[in-house]
Parts: structure tokens; C-alpha cells; sequence
């Protein structure tokens, strides 16, 4: 016969204290309540012999809150994403919530359907780095007065809070790093979409290439096609032609490492000749031979931006207007071997 789960009034009723002491006990909040340490230490010892566990349903339907966030990102493979994403965990973790990690992998039908899913569950709050055709179902969250941050990304005619970054001063000063290191002919490999940051990396480097009259070429890949055989083909076409382009820009992380592969197939010596510069930095880009000239984003004052407006709108509850919160944060170019004067 399946024993049954004790309750917080059986505990009561075996240590001979009240339900709001275990209550104060069991959220970390006996010592400011002046429980004594006696006390406290008697009710986590039975709680842990009991093998006690709030009933989380129960205790969501009683006070109206899950303590659960959502992060949507676009990988949450990609170490950019992993990172914020365990920023965001620890800060979380020690205001008493739980985060649900999930990757709508650039795929607004994706996004929707988990939305729908998490929103039903009665998460608290929602922080999103979004797909480019959602903006209608982050407008319903916040309509229905949920909380939401949007990050890296937003939606121009769409008032929200969000944390991005400068993402058209660091690009145009990204490729004019390269013109000043003498590569006339630099490139730009970006993904092919309308979302807002991939739009002003791309103009960043347009307006720098005009500004020093050279040529732009830019070339655009859809999404699903990165790791395909179509796209590889594509920028092995755009590095072998006679264009005569001597140094690249990538406006992501994961573009430059497919494309490092690439280059490397078609020569290994090429790598060497190439003016390199990513977009978002990371260890391999660190120790890679030579070393990847990076754009690196705030990841840790991101993370927590996110987490300071979040919690400001949960303290809300809905029952006070919030002045919108958007913040745009400073990426730092770190030159390496891979941009040096050739």
C-alpha cells in the first residue's frame, strides 16, 4: 500500500508547533521571524526524516505564484545563450524561483507552440530572446499582464522591456578595425532574417565600408541552411571568387565556426591570410591558431540586467504601472592574430 505523503499539519502536529512557524521554516525565513535556531534545526531535521515536499500545485493555486520563470533562446547549445542562461539560473535561484530553459531554434511556430504550453502552466514571467515573427504573442503576454523581457532582441513599433546591446556602433567599429589594418576588401557573412540586431550589425558595416569608400559585399544565409550543404557552398563560393576579398566579418558566433572549417578545407594556409573578425566571443576563438578578433557581449551585466527588470515587474504583481525599462549595453572588441596589419 502506497504510504501516504505527509502534510505540513502532520508535522505540525508531531512537533507540537504551529503551521505559519513551519511555513516561515520551510521558505528560509525562521530566523527573521525570530524563530529560535533550536527550533528550526527540530523542523528541518523531521522535515528531512520525513521526506517532506511541498505539494508546488497546491501551494501555485494558494498564492497565485509557480516561482517558475521561462528562458526561451534561439540554441540554448550555443555557449552565448548557455551562458546568460546560467546567469540567470543563480540569480533566480537565490530569490526562491526555478528556471525553464528551452530554444525555439529561430522557428516562430516553435515559438508559439511554447509559449502556449508554459503560459498555460501559469509561469510567472517570461524572458525571451525572440524569433522575428512573434511579435503578436509577446503583445498577448503582456496584454493578459504577464511579465516580460525581451534580450538581444526587440520589435521596433513594439514598447516592451528589454536588454540589448549596441549592436550597430560595435559592428561599424568592428569593420572599421579592419580597414584600419589595411584589408580593403572586407566582407560580411550575416544571417538572412529582419530581426532588429542582425539588421544593425549588417548597417554597422555598411556605413563603415561607404565611409572609407570601398565596396560592401554582404552575404545573407538563411537560418536552416548554416550547417547545410547549400550553405557551406555558398561561402566557399563568396571566399573562392574573384572578388578579391581579403578579410570577413561574421555577424554570429556559430557562423565563423562553421565557416573557420571551411576556410581551412579550401586551404589550410588561407586562414592565415584572411582578416577575421566574429561577432560574440568564446574559448575555442581564444586558443584557435591564429586567434579570432571578437565582438564580446556583456554576459554577465546581461544576465543580470534581465533579472533586475524581471523582478521589478514580479514585486508589481500587475497592480502598478511600471515605466518601461529598456537597456542597451556596451560590447567591447578584442583584437587578436586574426586582424593584425598583414
Amino acid at each position: 500500500m502506497k504510504q501516504k505523503r505527509p502534510s505540513i499539519k502532520d508535522i505540525a502536529k508531531a512537533l507540537n508547533v504551529s503551521i505559519t512557524t513551519i511555513s516561515f521554516v520551510l521558505n528560509g525565513k525562521g530566523e527573521e521571524r525570530k524563530i529560535s535556531k533550536e527550533v528550526i534545526k527540530k523542523i528541518e531535521d523531521y522535515v528531512e526524516e520525513v521526506n517532506y515536499r511541498p505539494n508546488q500545485v497546491a501551494q501555485s493555486l494558494r498564492t497565485g505564484k509557480s516561482k517558475i520563470l521561462v528562458f526561451m533562446v534561439e540554441d540554448i547549445g550555443n555557449r552565448f545563450f548557455a551562458k546568460i542562461a546560467r546567469i540567470i539560473e543563480e540569480i533566480a535561484y537565490q530569490k526562491g524561483y526555478k528556471v525553464l530553459f528551452c530554444s525555439n531554434e529561430n522557428n516562430d511556430k516553435r515559438s508559439r507552440e511554447l509559449i502556449r504550453v508554459f503560459h498555460e502552466r501559469q509561469v510567472d514571467g517570461f524572458l525571451i530572446i525572440p524569433s522575428a515573427g512573434i511579435k503578436k504573442d509577446i503583445e498577448n503576454l503582456i496584454k493578459s499582464d504577464i511579465p516580460v523581457v525581451l534580450a538581444d532582441r526587440y520589435f521596433e513599433d513594439l514598447a516592451t522591456h528589454q536588454v540589448v546591446i549596441n549592436n550597430y556602433e560595435a559592428a561599424n567599429k568592428a569593420t572599421q578595425h579592419l580597414i584600419d589594418n589595411g584589408f580593403k576588401h572586407p566582407a560580411f557573412i550575416t544571417i538572412d532574417t529582419q530581426q532588429i540586431q542582425m539588421l544593425d550589425r549588417a548597417r554597422g558595416y555598411r556605413d563603415a565600408v561607404a565611409a572609407a569608400g570601398l565596396q560592401s559585399n554582404i552575404l545573407e544565409l538563411p537560418f536552416e541552411t548554416i550547417q547545410s550543404p547549400e550553405g557551406k557552398q555558398r561561402i566557399t563560393e563568396l571566399l573562392t571568387g574573384s572578388n578579391e576579398i581579403d578579410s570577413v566579418f561574421f555577424s554570429t558566433n556559430y557562423l565563423t565556426q562553421t565557416s573557420l572549417e571551411i576556410i581551412k578545407d579550401i586551404d589550410p594556409k588561407l586562414i592565415y591570410d584572411l582578416g577575421i573578425v566574429t561577432f560574440d566571443d568564446n574559448e575555442f576563438f581564444k586558443i584557435n591558431n591564429p586567434s579570432i578578433t571578437a565582438v564580446a557581449q556583456p554576459l554577465q551585466e546581461m544576465g543580470e540586467e534581465l533579472m533586475r527588470i524581471m523582478f521589478k515587474l514580479l514585486k508589481a504583481n500587475g497592480k502598478e504601472e511600471v515605466p518601461l525599462m529598456q537597456s542597451v549595453l556596451h560590447a567591447e572588441l578584442i583584437p587578436r592574430d586574426s586582424s593584425k596589419k598583414k
